[in-house]
């Protein structure tokens, strides 16, 4: 690969990441100045649900609202995997087949797991 075609695909990326932090901040400084000023005591308070906070208003959340969003999290992650795995296998040998079987293995027996461990029901 010649140094020249170098220089100019990392210049496609500074120059992408320039066009993106400037409308970034252009539309950061558009809603600034545009945005409506009416400050009021309702608006002031830290949760703006139109019902004014009690003091000391704790409630429980069951554990299950955590690892439901986890085991999202996790398995969406390891998803994204998928795809440029795709793309590389149909250049290289069949090891990396058998890797990402060893994989998706791995994600079948997670959800599995938490499937028969009764997660991943919602009551």
């Amino acid at each position: 690969m010649p140094v020249e075609g170098y220089a100019v695909n990392w210049a496609a990326v500074v120059i992408a990441a320039a066009v993106g932090v400037a409308g970034m901040g252009a539309m950061l400084l558009g809603s600034f100045l545009l945005a409506p000023r009416r400050p009021s005591e309702a608006k002031a308070i830290a949760y703006e649900s139109g019902i004014k906070p009690t003091p000391l208003a704790w409630t429980q959340f069951t554990v299950r609202y955590y690892i439901f969003a986890i085991l999202f999290l996790i398995f969406d992650v390891e998803a994204v995997f998928l795809f440029p795995w795709a793309l590389v296998f149909l250049d290289t040998a069949a090891y990396v087949f058998y890797a990402m079987i060893m994989f998706i293995g791995i994600l079948l027996f997670g959800v599995a797991y938490a499937w028969r461990k009764g997660v991943l029901e919602w009551r």
